[in-house]
């Protein structure tokens, strides 16, 4: 499924941004997940989610564009850290990343909207280039 690449810049706010980069960084701290769930995700295994939210992180941060696939991963990524509390931070989200489950909530609903058109081609899929 292919799209434009769009950096961050274009589709959301600073702070929006940072919350993303903040919740990929919890895949390689409090967060665990296994080889089906990182499949799920659109990632190749576990080891390949760690590796890509680095990358991911670098990208966001240095705003670079990043395909529509790419976005996708990103959000159902940080959807789930910050939600599940079996595989993400969950309950500890306030604890490990500072932020209120109010403001967080908040912002990724924003983000939700605002990445809507971007990664409406994997609704109800798997985010994978093929």
């Amino acid at each position: 499924m292919a799209g434009s690449d769009v950096a961050a810049s274009a589709l959301l706010a600073d702070d929006e941004t940072a919350l993303l980069r903040r919740a990929l960084l919890e895949w390689g701290g409090p967060a665990r997940c296994g080889d089906q769930l990182a499949v799920g995700m659109g990632f190749e295994s576990e080891r390949d989610l760690l590796d890509q939210c680095s990358r991911l992180r670098r990208a966001l941060a240095d705003d670079v564009p990043l395909a529509p696939v790419e976005w996708a991963r990103i959000l159902l990524a940080v959807e789930i850290v910050f939600v599940s509390d079996l595989v993400g931070t969950g309950f500890e989200w306030p604890t490990t990343t500072g932020r209120s489950d109010e403001t967080t909530i908040k912002s990724l609903r924003s983000i939700q909207r605002k990445l809507r058109g971007t990664v409406r081609p994997y609704y109800g899929g798997t985010p994978s280039d093929s």
